[in-house]
């Protein structure tokens, strides 16, 4: 079983309606690690040991957010900052995170097709998110397909519901050994494992 952690960051997550209906989904599922960084660090104090120590025992690493002005909350630019030190994460004694996997699983408001060339944003969100993409890339992690979750302000709670439940199989599948991981990276969208053939799960 491969060893999942998420790291959330919501900092207002009382108003949310989709990252809160995708944590009640996900609550307490065995073989997944959830650390929420607003709740452990409201003074955005971070514990780097404990933080290190937990990227250390697990083999995926999610960035669990909404997209906040075309990238993630703060707390995660802080998480980042501190946590990801030279000579642990990246530099010639860096290695301790080498072949793991990272990527983000986002909720966004917009609907994809705001997100291109010629749509309202002008850039699709694996653009905006080339720093997360070139911090795996330096930190010798293979940067799997974002999760993504489009068009969020528009769904009723129905939509919303179905949509939790895809991410906890999508979840179910990556704890469970049932997707091949090296196939992540050449995706889109980490969504479309939900598709895949069975050869490639």
């Amino acid at each position: 079983m491969a060893r999942v952690l998420i790291n959330f960051a919501h900092p207002a997550l009382e108003k949310s309606r989709v990252q809160a209906q995708l944590l009640t989904a996900i609550k307490g599922m065995p073989g997944i690690t959830f650390n929420d960084l607003y709740e452990q660090y409201p003074e955005m104090d971070i514990n780097i040991n404990r933080e290190q120590h937990l990227l250390e025992k697990h083999d995926i690493i999610l960035m669990q957010h909404p997209f906040y002005w075309y990238s993630a909350p703060a707390i995660v630019k802080q998480w980042l900052d501190l946590v990801l030190e030279h000579g642990w994460a990246y530099g010639h004694t860096g290695k301790a995170l080498k072949g793991k996997y990272f990527t983000n699983v986002i909720s966004a408001g917009g609907a994809e097709s705001a997100y291109h060339k010629e749509g309202k944003h002008q850039y699709s969100v694996r653009q905006f998110l080339a720093p997360f993409t070139q911090t795996a890339v330096l930190c010798n992690m293979q940067y799997a397909a974002p999760y993504l979750i489009y068009g969020v302000h528009r769904m009723d709670i129905a939509d919303i519901r179905e949509e939790a439940k895809r991410y906890r199989q999508m979840l179910e599948m990556l704890r469970d050994d049932k997707i091949d991981l090296s196939v992540l990276p050449q995706l889109t969208y980490m969504n479309e494992a939900l598709q895949l053939p069975s050869q490639t799960q």
